[in-house]
């Protein structure tokens, strides 16, 4: 579940549920994720951007295995892996008081820093072969790969965005494609000036 794509008012219904007639459009009672991961793994994507009044309702269920529903009564018993995910720093978020530090401490119990992907250029090619696979799938091509002279350019590249931004490129290459081999000429104009640094400085 990635937190930040989650209309805020929706959030603490998406991950706890709730009751019918809890609020306006509360047409049914829904499970939320916590229940319906129970068993099993729940991750939560950009945790960092959490509202801090729910932060203590997630403390709650990782502590104590139990969430209520909005609108509910009754604590409901819950089970789960929890694996977290964020941009944010979140030591400066607990400094700054966006983020709970009881929180952090209970979540940060195995923490794995990703460096970004500036800093492991060679994990460039096994990631764009990936995703060449995928999207060669889901529309229904045959792009063989990726020219070295256009690998080169990618491997140089800042990507700001990390990961999500070498996926949509690859989904627009193949999406705009139909030959066997992607080349220089299909990336775009960015590309062609990029270095392993970031614009402006």
């Amino acid at each position: 579940m990635n937190l930040a794509a989650i209309p805020r008012e929706l959030v603490e219904s998406t991950l706890f549920g709730h009751e019918k007639g809890a609020f306006t459009g509360a047409v049914r009672q829904q499970l939320g994720k916590f229940e319906l991961a129970s068993g099993g793994t729940l991750f939560l994507d950009e945790i960092g951007d959490l509202r801090y009044e729910l932060q203590a309702k997630l403390l709650r269920a990782i502590q104590e295995g139990e969430i209520e529903r909005v609108g509910g009564q009754k604590p409901i018993r819950t089970s789960f892996r929890l694996i977290a995910a964020t941009n944010v720093d979140l030591e400066k978020a607990v400094k700054e008081g966006r983020f709970r530090d009881d929180l952090y401490y209970r979540i940060n119990v195995i923490p794995v820093k990703l460096p970004p992907l500036r800093e492991r250029s060679e994990d460039v090619p096994q990631l764009t072969e990936f995703f060449l696979k995928r999207y060669n799938a889901r529309f229904g091509k045959r792009v063989a790969g990726i020219t070295e002279p256009t690998m080169a350019m990618l491997k140089r590249h800042w990507w700001p965005g990390n990961i999500r931004e070498l996926e949509n490129l690859v989904e627009r290459l193949v999406a705009v494609n139909d030959k066997e081999y992607i080349g220089e000429e299909d990336l775009p104009l960015e590309f062609h000036f990029a270095q392993l640094e970031p614009q402006g400085q």
